[in-house]
């Protein structure tokens, strides 16, 4: 939206004049100055707002200074900018954003002269993959906004300017407000601001005055509208909006008292649909005989009257999208004494964004591709797989609105040195790779075998030595892999001669050891632990040399780990695996689980957990930091989860606060995308087998994630419904189809995950003791739904404090996942899609009871 910024700030400086307080809370706010060429942050001194330099978010542009002749016009976040006069795309990646948040994001531009051109610029600006608007600087003066307020799906966004051939692209700031999720609803889309207006008001006002920093602007009232006030505060209880007591102490009302007060839709081809929200507050006494009553209509459609109520905000809203055009009218009742009056209103336009971004783990792994080589390409920033707009060296896969993927990839001649990065294993989709004509070095790994598209793989013109792995030789064997070696420094790594020579020598030699092998054994086995523990140490020797671990994050030595652990001093859990300690790495946290040396079952986890640790890699899932491979120590370790499990938390066992019910919901939500990522993020497909309280962590944020894959098992992913394995879980979290088939399917993991469920909702274990009974939690939930009783259901120490519509579809979700028939249990793609309901569904009704000043427009009936 175009405006007068001078006036905007001019007047700014009037009102904060009155240094009204310190800076209110701004957690979740993320403020950036572009351009601002010190590499520090600083605190703007009229709002006290904190901004920090977009030196590390970015890697292309210039930094530049408008002209002084503007800089007493406007806050200091707008004194630089950032040009860019390369490339056609130009993209920003702000980092550490929570998924599943509300933001408002507001982009600023000012283009103060800064080139001496005098010429103001025009672009396009996007945001992630989707087109978001135009920009077109009216001059050099003229400061310009775009503000939307948009759903992240990702823990990260690209905010990204292209150049359309009508001046250099600039980018003054970049500020992002978290809302809360009921605030602003459209039935699609996101909400792309058109008008913001603070009527009968002198004074334009944002942060510390409107705790969301939302931009309120001066509306040019007609001659025939009259401004009021009130010097008392207007309050605003309703959570809804959280409305600014400054901005509703002021209204406009007719001069006339029987006419209307009247704004337009902007006019357009009825195509763009539009959300209208009124705010209202009565800011004079009336005395005994006045009234203030009026009714809202728009195309013709007329609403049923309200009253607002004295120095208190109440807000009428559209519920649904309404074309442009319409005439909106505020008019007096005929029981009403006095005029309407109107204290702000915002308009918003709907904003589809179609284009997924690229699939996480694939974006994961391409941006550490770009980190950890330095790649400097142009094309390089943003989405990989924005169409028209795709990294130079990709293609991609698209899929309706599934995230595409990446299925080609030519790193080809780009000077790239050391051993073939493991996380190119994240790609699990790509077809054709090219690695030719760079410097790789050390073997080929095994891990690439494990790309289950993979069709053409171009290794030649490097310096790799030793043989193929077998699982590449194989494909190449079987006619699935074409493979190019040619040029590499060992002749064994161009070549099948070398591995059949070695073949030859290991036909004569591993006879010979087995056999000596075997007499050691004979010895030295005294007992069937001591050969667990050899074979132990034997596979971790064979896995260092040949096996995954070679190619996980970083590898400690046992010195190490027992440093970072301060000697093991400080146990918090263990396991059959053995226990796991608290240590520190640098200043970052960490978990350290060590294996017992007499644990075999505990060792095969172990490796289990390595394998899938090393390819799955999603936010609600935790993450492996490194690992100890020493001979007989081995040893995980983690992120710390400074919250614990979350039985921990449900008992109350490490914190003495009640987890509230919008955190339990969240918590929910979190634990189920983890998991349906190993369902469906995965190839192939992972079953947890599981699922319980203790293996769902928390860190310092409460953001959930899934722990402990030791039993976990791949699945096939042919037309078989099921695989038939030894049955492993927890008693209370096991499926009793798969108890007693024996048959085991990724429903199984959802019927623990509804146990799961069942304990958030009601904060008691999978078995329940009644009358010297031991009674399964879905059980007694079936009994007390007959009684249709919620509040005896949901955990009591809330002591009622939950929303009922949302308890009732979670509650219904969780019954559906412990079904005793796992055809009638959901997939967790749909358990994923039924708790984005289900959240929905608690923010519509949240603060039901307070809501009375928050009115939905709904035509009265006829």
């Amino acid at each position: 939206m175009l405006r007068t910024f001078k006036h905007f700030f001019f007047a700014l400086l009037g009102v904060f004049a009155l240094h009204v307080t310190l800076a209110q809370d701004q957690e979740g706010f993320i403020s950036i100055d572009c351009g601002r060429p010190y590499n520090s942050s600083y605190t703007e001194k009229k709002t006290q707002l904190i901004y920090v330099p977009d030196t590390n978010l970015i890697d292309s542009g210039e930094s530049h200074s408008i002209l002084s002749e503007y800089k007493d016009d406007y806050q200091q976040q707008l004194w630089y900018l950032r040009s860019f006069p390369q490339g056609i795309r130009n993209c920003y990646k702000i980092n550490n954003i929570r998924n599943g948040t509300k933001y408002l994001i507001r982009a600023s531009f000012l283009y103060g002269n800064y080139d001496g051109q005098d010429t103001a610029p025009g672009f396009d600006l996007y945001l992630g993959s989707n087109f978001w608007d135009s920009i077109k600087l009216k001059d050099a003066a003229n400061s310009l906004e775009k503000e939307i307020i948009h759903v992240l799906v990702q823990n990260y966004l690209h905010v990204c300017l292209v150049n359309r051939g009508f001046g250099t692209p600039i980018i003054s700031a970049i500020e992002l407000r978290p809302l809360n999720l009921s605030y602003y609803k459209a039935q699609t889309g996101s909400l792309a601001l058109v008008n913001r207006f603070d009527t009968g008001s002198d004074n334009p006002y944002r942060y510390p005055y409107d705790v969301h920093d939302r931009f309120w602007y001066l509306y040019n009232s007609n001659d025939n509208w009259l401004n009021i006030s009130t010097s008392l505060p207007v309050e605003s209880d309703d959570d809804t909006f959280q409305l600014p007591s400054d901005v509703m102490s002021t209204a406009v009302t007719p001069k006339r008292a029987n006419d209307p007060l009247e704004f337009w839709l902007p006019d357009d081809d009825n195509t763009t649909q539009y959300y209208v929200y009124m705010h209202f507050a009565e800011v004079q006494k009336l005395q005994p005989n006045e009234s203030r009553e009026f009714t809202v209509s728009h195309d013709g459609e007329l609403f049923k009257p309200r009253s607002p109520d004295y120095l208190q905000s109440t807000t009428v809203y559209s519920s649904t999208g309404l074309t442009g055009g319409q005439l909106f009218k505020i008019s007096k009742t005929a029981n009403s004494t006095l005029p309407p009056i109107l204290n702000a209103f915002e308009v918003y336009a709907v904003k589809e964004f179609l284009q997924s971004e690229t699939l996480d783990r694939d974006a994961d792994a391409m941006t550490k591709l770009k980190s950890s080589y330095g790649i400097k390409k142009n094309s390089w920033q943003g989405d990989p797989c924005t169409r028209g707009y795709l990294w130079d060296g990709l293609n991609c896969s698209y899929a309706g609105y599934d995230p595409p993927t990446i299925i080609y990839l030519n790193l080809s001649s780009s000077g790239l040195t050391g051993e073939i990065p493991h996380f190119i294993s994240n790609l699990s989709n790509i077809q054709i790779l090219d690695l030719s004509n760079n410097s790789f070095t050390g073997i080929v790994p095994e891990f690439l075998s494990w790309l289950p598209e993979l069709t053409a793989l171009h290794l030649e013109k490097n310096n790799f030595t030793g043989s193929l792995p077998v699982g590449l030789l194989q494909k190449s064997k079987d006619g699935l892999l074409s493979i190019s070696m040619d040029e590499n420094q060992d002749p064994c790594a161009m070549s099948l001669s070398c591995k059949k020579k070695k073949n030859k020598i290991n036909n004569f030699v591993i006879p010979i050891v087995a056999s000596v092998g075997g007499i050691f054994v004979l010895l030295l086995t005294a007992s069937a632990i001591r050969w667990g523990l050899k074979r132990k140490q034997r596979d971790t020797k064979s896995l260092s040399q040949n096996g995954p671990l070679e190619s996980v994050k970083r590898q400690f030595t046992y010195n190490e780990i027992a440093e970072i652990t301060n000697n093991f001093d400080k146990s918090i859990g263990k396991g059959s695996f053995g226990t796991v300690y608290r240590g520190k790495l640098g200043n970052t946290q960490v978990a350290v689980k060590m294996l017992s040396e007499s644990s075999v079952q505990g060792y095969r986890e172990f490796l289990t957990e390595v394998q899938l640790l090393m390819r799955v890699h999603h936010r609600n899932l935790t993450s492996l930091v490194g690992y100890c491979n020493a001979e007989t120590s081995l040893g995980l370790m983690y992120e710390y989860m400074a919250k614990g499990n979350l039985q921990e938390v449900l008992s109350g066992k490490s914190t003495s606060e009640t987890l509230n019910w919008e955190d339990r919901l969240r918590i929910t939500m979190e634990a189920a995308q983890g998991l349906e990522y190993l369902h469906y993020g995965c190839r192939p497909p992972i079953i947890h087998r599981d699922v319980k309280t203790t293996n769902i962590l928390l860190d310092k944020y409460m953001l959930a994630k899934l722990s402990d894959f030791g039993i976990s098992k791949t699945f096939p992913t042919d037309t078989r419904t099921h695989m038939t394995t030894e049955v492993v879980g927890t008693p209370g979290y096991l499926d009793p189809e798969y108890y007693r088939s024996y048959r085991l399917n990724e429903k199984s993991d959802v019927y623990s995950f509804g146990v799961v469920m069942l304990e958030i909702i009601t904060g008691r274990p999978p078995f329940l003791h009644k009358f010297q009974e031991k009674i399964h939690i879905s059980d007694w939930v079936t009994f007390m739904l007959e009684r249709g009783d919620m509040t005896s259901i949901v955990d009591a120490r809330l002591e009622g404090n939950f929303d009922t519509s949302s308890a009732w579809k979670a509650m219904e979700i969780a019954m559906n996942c412990v079904s005793s028939k796992p055809t009638q249990r959901p997939t967790m793609n749909q358990v994923v899609a039924e708790l984005k309901e289900c959240l929905a569904t608690r923010n519509d009704n949240a603060h039901t009871e307070s809501r009375e000043n928050s009115i939905e427009l709904s035509p009265s009936a006829r």
